[in-house]
């Protein structure tokens, strides 16, 4: 009994929402009056002290990352502000820290260029010599596959196989100059 009361509260959709007024209160909700949601807020940040922004350009660099994000935060909520209301340091700082020359946008240092110059040329020098020393201690002799008489006994071969039964064979291997003659002695 109790499990065939289960079955039919889970198939039925009424038995879920009680109650008509429920029901008619999901369906369509009520549609609150328009209120202004804006409040301005006054905000109160406390100027940051001079001796903080003194020299921020020099000091940037050597600040601890938590240090400098303190700062930006305390700039950044200086900025809420009006900007009337902040110094002149507090504006160079705010500045300084978002556009400055650090981190990324630090110039490069004045003789880079010739340093890379300097080293790309280095390489390929070495590169230079150490294929010019790999062709003097190089074995002089052209392998053997690349004389004319090889070439030839190749294409007679090819054309002896039917090679390219369709079009017959045209003889494109002869490409190298005749090699010396006692190339193939050796191998027979």
């Amino acid at each position: 009994m109790l499990r065939s009361s289960v079955i039919r509260a889970t198939r039925s959709p009424a038995s879920i929402i009680p109650s008509s007024a429920t029901r008619q209160a999901i369906r369509a909700p009520r549609i609150a009056p328009a209120v202004c949601l804006y409040q301005p807020q006054a905000r109160q940040a406390h100027a940051i002290s001079n001796p903080t922004l003194a020299n921020i350009e020099k000091r940037w660099e050597d600040m601890p990352p938590q240090e400098q994000a303190d700062l930006w935060m305390s700039l950044r909520d200086r900025m809420k502000v009006d900007w009337k209301e902040m110094t002149m340091q507090e504006k160079k700082a705010a500045y300084y820290i978002a556009f400055g020359p650090h981190g990324p946008r630090r110039p490069a240092p004045p003789d880079e260029g010739r340093k890379v110059f300097l080293l790309s040329s280095g390489l390929i020098l070495a590169s230079v010599v150490v294929f010019a020393i790999t062709r003097v201690f190089a074995n002089p002799v052209r392998p053997r596959t690349m004389t004319k008489e090889w070439q030839e006994a190749s294409e007679e071969y090819l054309r002896n196989q039917g090679t390219e039964v369709i079009t017959g064979y045209k003889g494109m291997l002869v490409q190298s100059k005749p090699g010396p003659k006692d190339q193939f002695d050796d191998d027979e």
